[in-house]
């Protein structure tokens, strides 16, 4: 199956970038390129794109599609919090600009072995990276019922997660939970009928909060933005792309961190904590899809992009 994820709000993220000829760009979440490709039209044969991905069918697809642009389009597989660690190796201390797009390709969603949808019956996975140990059955089969608890309460933001663990921990007493569709249909049996019908497939906030906590990806995204900002050139472009309110919100508040990260009492006539702006949100509010877009793309509805610029 070939790996398919159409980019999202992609003129809006290439204009946020400001991309320009001769420029070194790192995207962090590659997939299957559609960003990266038009990254690498646009820096010309003097400018120098890295792409990184944790996911081998990723990497597989997007080394085989970039490989017209020679030199200039590098992939490396990895996670992008490694990425100040990737770039140190090849000698660059400074970029012109990053991107995060942190949506699941449609690839992953749509290929059943990789266990990420609550419609496709299939092994509980749902790793990113499949070289990791943990997978979706063991948080699902181990975990005790009260962290199962919050992790579908703060990752999933479900209403009913107190009844869904306990609907899980009885379940898997009586043999252990390994496919999606066992897993949707006692979600499923866990909230009350009348609000099955609200807010789309009723697995799917707790499909999200396992996918979370599998993949670590609240932490990762909020441990490593501020680092990579510090890694921006002046005037140089950070775009990141968001598809729930958690994400949004660890990106929104790190932008603003870094637009003003005072820690003064609002009290003091003057900043004496020394800690000066490293930029500017060039976006108050989120950029999101076009009309058309959603239209042509539906998985695209839920998307948000963030701009910051370095000084």
């Amino acid at each position: 199956m070939e790996f398919v994820h159409k980019p999202v709000l992609l003129e809006e993220t290439l204009d946020g970038l400001a991309v320009k000829l001769g420029g070194i760009y790192v995207d962090g979440t590659l997939g299957g390129a559609g960003h990266g490709s038009k990254i690498c039209e646009r820096i010309g044969e003097n400018g120098l794109f890295i792409g990184i991905d944790q996911d081998a069918d990723a990497v597989r697809t997007s080394t085989e599609r970039l490989k017209v642009f020679g030199d200039r389009a590098v992939v490396i597989r990895s996670n992008y919090s490694n990425m100040v660690q990737v770039l140190a190796e090849m000698g660059i201390d400074k970029v012109d600009g990053i991107l995060l797009d942190l949506g699941v390709s449609s690839f992953q969603l749509d290929t059943a072995e990789r266990g990420f949808s609550y419609r496709i019956d299939a092994p509980l996975d749902m790793r990113m990276d499949n070289r990791q140990e943990i997978t979706a059955a063991d948080v699902v089969n181990n975990y005790p019922e009260d962290r199962l608890f919050h992790i579908i309460k703060d990752y999933g933001e479900d209403r009913f997660a107190k009844n869904i663990a306990k609907h899980i921990a009885a379940e898997r007493i009586k043999s252990p939970i390994l496919t999606t569709i066992r897993l949707a249909e006692i979600v499923s049996g866990a909230i009350p009928a009348k609000f099955k019908k609200q807010g789309g497939h009723p697995a799917k906030r707790t499909f999200q909060a396992i996918r979370i906590e599998v993949n670590h990806e609240l932490d990762v995204l909020s441990q490593n933005i501020e680092d990579m900002i510090d890694i921006l050139k002046s005037d140089g472009r950070f775009c990141i792309i968001t598809f729930h309110s958690l994400e949004d919100r660890i990106v929104k508040q790190a932008f603003r961190k870094a637009e003003n990260p005072c820690i003064c009492p609002p009290s003091f006539p003057v900043c004496v904590c020394g800690n000066a702006p490293k930029g500017r949100m060039v976006t108050r509010k989120p950029i999101f899809p076009r009309i058309e877009e959603m239209e042509q793309n539906p998985r695209s509805k839920s998307a948000k992009l963030r701009i910051f610029r370095h000084n």
